[in-house]
């Protein structure tokens, strides 16, 4: 990182390495992490040890997705020069900085985290949930604090693990006596989250319903064929709803073009417009976004080296921040040292 940037604001962002990306997680952030890495410090998180909290039985599958995300990061256009990419579990700084967290944090307070509840709800955990899964917005106060962003780039339904990591740095620094650690802000996309191309729930790689930024002209026509519409629209000219029509909110979401758009959702409304239209153009749509980060992805590939160089000279460059936080935390807070 160039030492221009050391005022600039910092930002914190990533993804669990559970599988490639997909468009879901392109309109919810990875768009914006392009734009902001020009005017902010950025490190982007490839958070494996995160990814374990729910696949510890797979960690084959945690393993082999840290160089594919790596890549698909590349691929968007974020730029190793501009924006650090590191791998967490070579991070121990934040593994000790979650210890610590913990002894600030009730179990209570955990479970009243209305993100972990849905999510446990959602993964069917009942009581058998893992240790490591409650705890997860710990460790997440964790990755932020040992960054010291000020902006955190998450979903809507992620807001409230911002706020929890805010309620440990309040406490921190109260024990500490000084602000020892910066609040973090949320920083919420303009779109929200994108659902599955069946319209059921989100685009999820769990759920299967995803378009991957990796997916070939075929599997995106494909995806598109299929999505979600208005099920009572069975001809052209009845009348159509776009509201919770799948093609129409990737549309809102992908097509620069706002005024065609709102007209064929006026003609689609009023009847007149058939499916198959509507269902060309936002093939159209993805086609062009995903050919230039497809072929990018593919020229990464070979070259897996690359990434791999890529991905460790950020982490060493993300480890000495991360440490230097740790020690200064520990300094504030008046623990032992050796040194």
């Amino acid at each position: 990182m160039q030492d221009s940037s050391a005022t600039l604001p910092v930002i914190l962002t990533g993804d669990r390495t559970t599988g490639p990306l997909h468009l879901g997680h392109y309109v919810g952030s990875l768009k914006n992490r392009v734009a902001l890495q020009t005017t902010h410090r950025q490190y982007l998180l490839l958070a494996d040890t995160q990814a374990l909290t729910d696949n510890a039985h797979n960690p084959g599958r945690v393993r082999d997705n840290v160089i594919e995300i790596a890549t698909d990061y590349l691929a968007v256009g974020i730029d190793p020069n501009q924006s650090t990419i590191c791998l967490q579990s070579h991070l121990p700084a934040l593994a000790d900085l979650t210890l610590l967290y913990m002894n600030f944090v009730t179990v209570a307070r955990l479970e009243r985290n209305p993100t972990i509840k849905d999510e446990i709800q959602a993964r069917g955990f009942g009581r058998d949930i893992p240790a490591g899964f409650l705890c997860y917005p710990v460790a997440q106060a964790a990755d932020i604090t040992g960054f010291k962003a000020t902006i955190v780039p998450v979903g809507e339904d992620q807001a409230p693990l911002i706020e929890q990591t805010n309620e440990v740095v309040r406490r921190i620094n109260r024990q500490a006596g000084v602000d020892v650690l910066p609040e973090a802000h949320a920083l919420i996309p303009r779109v929200g989250r994108l659902p599955g191309i069946n319209g059921k729930a989100k685009m999820s790689k769990s759920q299967g319903n995803t378009i991957q930024l990796s997916a070939t002209a075929d599997e995106i026509r494909e995806a598109v064929r299929r999505m979600f519409t208005d099920p009572n629209h069975l001809k052209a000219s009845d009348p159509g709803c776009v509201e919770g029509n799948v093609v129409f909110t990737y549309l809102d979401a992908f097509d620069e073009d706002h005024i065609t758009v709102e007209d064929l959702k006026a003609r689609y409304i009023r009847g007149g417009l058939g499916d198959s239209i509507v269902k060309k153009r936002l093939d159209d749509v993805l086609q062009a976004l995903l050919a230039p980060i497809r072929d990018r992805r593919c020229a990464l590939a070979r070259d897996p080296g690359y990434v791999l160089q890529v991905v460790k000279r950020g982490t060493a460059r993300a480890r000495e921040i991360t440490d230097a936080t740790l020690r200064d935390v520990r300094a504030a807070l008046g623990l032992f040292t050796l040194n």
